[in-house]
C-alpha cells in the first residue's frame, strides 16, 4: 500500500468519526433539549415577540407597543400550563387512590413504584411522589 493510499483512508477514517461525532452531539443537544428545557414564562414571551416581530415585520415602535401585551399573554399561557399539568396530576393520583384497595398488596407496590418512576413525575415538575397507605381497606359494596 503506497503512503498517497494511506493518507486517503486515514482522511476517510477521520471524516466519518467526525460525522458521526457532530451528530451525536446535535442528536443529544436535541433530546437534552426536549428534556430539559422546559419553556419558562420569559422564554414564551421573546418566542411570541421574535415570531409576530419576523412573520408581521413590526418596526421598534409596534414592538414597544405590543410588548406588555405579549408579556401579559405569556403570563396567563404559563398559569394556564401550570393549572392544567396540577388537575391532571390531582387527576391521576385521584384514580390510584381509588384502584389501590382493589389491587393486592403486590399490585399495590408495583402501583407505587410506577408513580415513583422518575419519567412519570418529571413531566409533572415533581421530585417525587406522595405515598399511598400501605394497606387499604377493601372498597365497601352495597
Amino acid at each position: 500500500m503506497n503512503s498517497a493510499l494511506k493518507w486517503k483512508l486515514l482522511a476517510g477514517f477521520l471524516l466519518v468519526f467526525v460525522a458521526g461525532g457532530m451528530t451525536g452531539a446535535f442528536l443529544g443537544a436535541a433530546h437534552t433539549r426536549q428534556l430539559f428545557g422546559r419553556m419558562h414564562e420569559h422564554m414564551l414571551a421573546e418566542r411570541m415577540r421574535d415570531r409576530l416581530r419576523n412573520e408581521l415585520q413590526l418596526n421598534d415602535e409596534q414592538l414597544a407597543k405590543i410588548g406588555p401585551i405579549i408579556d401579559q399573554a405569556a403570563g396567563r399561557l404559563h398559569e394556564i400550563r401550570r393549572s392544567t399539568t396540577r388537575q391532571v396530576h390531582e387527576t391521576l393520583m385521584d384514580a390510584h387512590r381509588e384502584i389501590a384497595p382493589m389491587l393486592n398488596a403486590e399490585q399495590r407496590v408495583k402501583l407505587t413504584k410506577l408513580e415513583a418512576h422518575p419519567r412519570h413525575w418529571r413531566w409533572f415538575g415533581h421530585r417525587g411522589p406522595p405515598r399511598l397507605p400501605a394497606e387499604s381497606p377493601p372498597p365497601s359494596s352495597p
